[in-house]
């Protein structure tokens, strides 16, 4: 296959899988169905991994909304909360105000909070949401879904927008939700990783 082929069938790949997860996605119950043993899924699709069957998280990272730029790598020692998102996608919209309280309550125990945002042709769209939800935490832009790519099927890996992933401080992949989450859902899953020995 050719430079130039080869050039071309990658963002193709890319809008498909942005495509496949807008299709299953969007919704308020998702369920997770994809059978990796180092999980479990509770009630609700909340799906959980023990620190020791833990997956590494890619090397997810971007141009930020605001412009600046941020990759996971720069919050390794800090639980990461990673919501996955587009302004277009009302369950999104459903658990904007949760997610930035809960930041709010989280932001000073050694939490990081990172949205990317998919599926939003220009940022402005993006930027109009953060305004009006009250959103403070960062956001990658990344409207192909080439972030999304990046996480390995059978992991902890998003498959409908929104999800939300909690990464411990180690950088591993501990818990994924793939639907709104109220805040106090939100909170069921960073807390045990917070109380995590550190």
């Amino acid at each position: 296959m050719s430079g130039t082929t080869r050039r071309f069938l990658r963002p193709a790949a890319a809008l498909a899988a942005a495509a496949a997860l807008a299709l299953t996605g969007c919704t308020a119950d998702s369920a997770s169905s994809d059978g990796q043993t180092g999980f479990v899924t509770g009630k609700g699709g909340l799906d959980t991994a023990k620190a020791g069957s833990r997956q590494a998280a890619p090397e997810i990272g971007g141009t930020l909304l605001d412009g600046g730029s941020a990759k996971l790598a720069d919050y390794k020692g800090k639980v990461v909360v990673l919501n996955i998102w587009g302004s277009w996608c009302g369950p999104c919209r459903a658990e904007a105000k949760g997610l930035q309280e809960v930041w709010a309550k989280y932001q000073d125990q050694g939490v990081q909070f990172l949205g990317i945002n998919t599926r939003d042709a220009v940022p402005a769209n993006a930027v109009a949401f953060e305004k009006n939800f009250g959103v403070t935490y960062p956001s990658i832009f990344d409207p192909d879904g080439t972030q999304i790519l990046k996480f390995p099927k059978g992991s902890l890996n998003p498959q409908s927008i929104p999800t939300t992933i909690v990464v411990d401080r180690e950088g591993k992949l501990a818990a994924r939700a793939m639907r709104a989450l109220s805040s106090e859902d939100l909170e069921s899953l960073i807390k045990p990783v917070v109380d995590e020995a550190k």
